[in-house]
């Protein structure tokens, strides 16, 4: 059945001359809702210079900032149904997972926890974007499994941008967070997709 599902969808995209997965058109009242940890908070940078203060400048819609430094994605998925209800965004922009590979925690929970994410928002007819977060080290790593749940959800994904900011001295304001330059180029990228989604 799930396979079936994924064939409908790619032959829907190919009808429609999309080139991945499609998000419903933001519009200009539609609340987008940025989840996660510390990398969304924007720690290292001021509230301004967060990466979802600097998309929402750029987007021309609300996008509300409910990251939370050190939280883990377990406790994300504990949190997330709670501001949903309150927020009630037309999109999520999902981005957890840090703290676990900091803490050296299990991947497959990691796993779990951020496909769970995803699932309750789009059974709430929410579209969703994820952001992958690389696991410490020289380089950074991206887990696969960020793709392999963005393929199996058909949800649009933002692999590169987090690793590629944390690479980069100049781009941050210590070893695990960037600074304002960098949470702009977070801004950027999550932007970039967006519009490829049709979102914008």
């Amino acid at each position: 059945m799930r396979r079936l599902a994924a064939l409908f969808l790619c032959a829907t995209l190919a009808a429609c001359g999309g080139g991945g997965p499609r998000l419903e058109k933001l519009d200009s009242s539609a609340v987008v809702l940025a989840f996660g940890d510390s990398l969304t908070f924007g720690t290292g940078a001021s509230p301004s210079d967060s990466y979802p203060a600097v998309l929402e400048r750029a987007i021309r819609r609300k996008v509300v900032n409910a990251g939370i430094p050190g939280e883990t994605s377990a406790q994300g998925r504990e949190r997330l149904a709670e501001v949903l209800e309150e927020v009630r965004p037309r999109l999520l922009i999902l981005c957890h997972g840090g703290n676990d590979f900091l803490r050296r925690l299990d991947d497959a929970a990691a796993r779990d926890n951020v496909r769970a994410m995803i699932r309750m928002a789009r059974d709430k007819g929410i579209g969703v974007v994820l952001l992958a977060t690389p696991k410490p080290g020289l380089p950074p790593s991206i887990p696969i499994f960020y793709s392999e749940i963005a393929a199996e959800q058909g949800v649009p994904f933002e692999e590169g941008v987090i690793r590629t900011v944390l690479f980069d001295n100049k781009l941050k304001s210590d070893m695990v967070h960037p600074n304002g330059e960098g949470y702009a180029r977070i801004a950027a990228a999550v932007e970039k997709v967006l519009r490829k989604a049709g979102a914008l």
